[in-house]
């Protein structure tokens, strides 16, 4: 709970042993004073996840909602949606199951069986050199069952881990694409162009919170290799890392409400979307992220 001048601006309640928080008294539909745009971040810092209940804003809303928090990523070079066939604009991501005239995406579209891999565990952009700092997810249309959004701890994952894990992961640094996560799946062929937007960046495999000084372990299914290890040792050692990071001890479940808006801090956690009637059921969520803090690791020349 935060105070300014001694009256409540903005509640906050934990909903799980490590993180989430749920928050009370406050309209996403206004102009945020400084006092909540402080508890919130404070809030971040502490929850890694924060969940908003009832707030029917417009796109406009949440833009200017999220604008209060940083820099916004524009959602170029995270889809193989060409930029004509867009439903929204580049300061929003689409995760929706619908084409740009609404209407659902057929079973075999390409589009969504790229989109699928989004079920798979991952941090937002961490496929980009500058990964996420927040992700911003406005429910407009909810499924009648499934589409829930999972979350993991991974400041809490890194600090189970025993002595010698922490040894071994503290200077690792990895490699990471959309290819890689959607190969996961099956999903392999691209095209020249994509192959050239999803080059590989490296990111380091241990993260430390810019204010609160903790260490989290920055994993995504977008992982799919660590530098100087041969491939399929870094892929084992990889999915055992993300094993231990979303056991259920870590993990906390969100299930959608219309409406819902739902903010994490990518540098601490992870998620992943569950399975839903996709072909028939509409799930309208759009997201505006934040570009993150900078760099995690340097690149290769050139």
């Amino acid at each position: 709970m935060f105070q300014e001048d001694g009256k409540v601006t903005v509640s906050i309640r934990q909903l799980h042993p490590h993180f989430v928080g749920e928050v009370e008294g406050i309209d996403l539909r206004q102009p945020l004073a400084t006092a909540d745009v402080d508890a919130i971040d404070e809030g971040m810092d502490r929850y890694a996840v924060l969940i908003f209940h009832d707030q029917n804003i417009t796109d406009e809303q949440q833009l200017a909602f999220t604008r209060n928090f940083g820099e916004i990523e524009h959602a170029v070079g995270n889809s193989i949606t060409a930029s004509q066939g867009r439903r929204l604009g580049t300061e929003m991501a689409d995760l929706s199951n619908l084409a740009q005239r609404d209407q659902i995406f057929q079973r075999d579209d390409r589009r969504r069986l790229f989109d699928l891999a989004n079920r798979l565990w991952h941090s937002d952009s961490s496929f980009r050199v500058v990964p996420a700092k927040y992700s911003l997810l406005s429910a407009r249309a909810v499924p009648a069952h499934g589409g829930n959004t999972e979350f993991a701890d991974m400041r809490a994952a890194y600090d189970a881990l025993d002595d010698r894990t922490r040894a071994e992961v503290a200077d690792l640094v990895c490699e990471h694409s959309l290819m890689y996560s959607r190969g996961l799946l099956g999903f392999t062929e691209f095209t020249e162009e994509e192959r050239k937007t999803f080059t590989p960046v490296r990111q380091r495999l241990v993260r430390t919170h810019p204010v609160t000084g903790r260490k989290s372990l920055f994993l995504a299914s977008h992982a799919g290799g660590i530098v100087d290890w041969p491939m399929s040792e870094a892929r084992s050692y990889l999915r055992d890392l993300s094993e231990h990071a979303t056991q259920p001890e870590f993990v906390h479940v969100h299930q959608w409400r219309l409406h819902d808006l739902v903010i994490w801090d990518n540098r601490q956690t992870m998620h992943r979307v569950r399975r839903f009637d996709d072909v028939n059921e509409v799930r309208d969520m759009r997201r505006t992220t934040l570009i993150g803090d900078g760099p995690t690791a340097e690149q290769t020349p050139g």
